[in-house]
């Protein structure tokens, strides 16, 4: 064979990147016998950058509000320090967004909307009698400032200056705006007249996450709708109504 010809069938076998195995063979993963890589390395490796806190319980996404108790996964069993207000910066701002998903995940189930703190503190929420562990006020305080923030996508608000009471915004009142809005659409209640406390309260509702509500929060999200000229408001604060349009 001439080198020109032998040149020139092993710059077409480098292009085409044409690499035969035998059938018995399989390509190397080219990690020494002894590397760090290894089975048991590789898992020690993935366990320390793996969080400090597993994932707080939440719902099954199957389970409907309100239908029986709220289920908490396992992990919410078997994991104490979650109970705890955490040291580290990072670990904390974690804990402080797993808490809000649990607490709105807790308050839709049970159509709460409103939370009083010293009285949570005895609820399966924030009281878990299998570890025998309970939230403190204070940390309880620090998870509800932290979803009334930006950063907690204001999921929560005061009510007051004293730090004793909170909405829990499982829905936003805009949001509660746009559900109303749907009901209305698929109920044909246009243009009909209907007062608060049925909204909240009458039988047509029952099936609605909004059924119970606290009508302050209603109002907040009927005004939503007000601005938007899609509803309006009147009568007096005991007795007031809206009509859709």
């Amino acid at each position: 064979m001439t080198f020109a010809l032998y040149f020139f069938k092993l710059k077409r076998c480098m292009n085409n990147r044409h690499i035969q195995f035998h059938p018995q063979e399989k390509p190397s993963l080219l990690v020494p016998p002894h590397s760090p890589l290894d089975k048991g390395a590789m898992s020690s490796s993935h366990r320390s950058l793996a969080s400090p806190l597993p994932p707080i319980p939440q719902p099954s996404q199957s389970q409907p509000p309100g239908a029986g108790p709220f289920i908490f996964r396992h992990k919410y069993d078997a994991y104490p320090p979650f109970f705890s207000l955490q040291p580290t910066l990072l670990t904390r701002q974690a804990q402080h967004k797993t808490w809000s998903r649990v607490i709105q995940s807790y308050c839709r189930h049970q159509r709460i909307f409103k939370l009083v703190l010293a009285t949570a503190l005895d609820t399966p929420l924030f009281h878990n009698a299998a570890l025998e562990k309970r939230m403190s006020l204070a940390h309880v305080k620090e998870v509800v400032q932290f979803m009334a923030g930006e950063e907690g996508d204001r999921r929560a608000e005061w009510i007051g200056g004293d730090w004793v009471s909170c909405w829990v915004f499982w829905r936003r009142p805009e949001e509660w705006a746009e559900v109303l809005a749907g009901w209305v659409e698929e109920t044909a209640q246009k243009n009909t007249v209907l007062t608060l406390y049925e909204l909240v309260n009458g039988e047509m509702t029952l099936s609605q996450e909004f059924h119970g509500m606290d009508i302050e929060l209603l109002q907040r999200s009927l005004n939503v709708l007000v601005k938007q000229g899609k509803a309006q408001i009147f009568g007096s604060e005991d007795q007031q109504g809206v009509k859709f349009f």
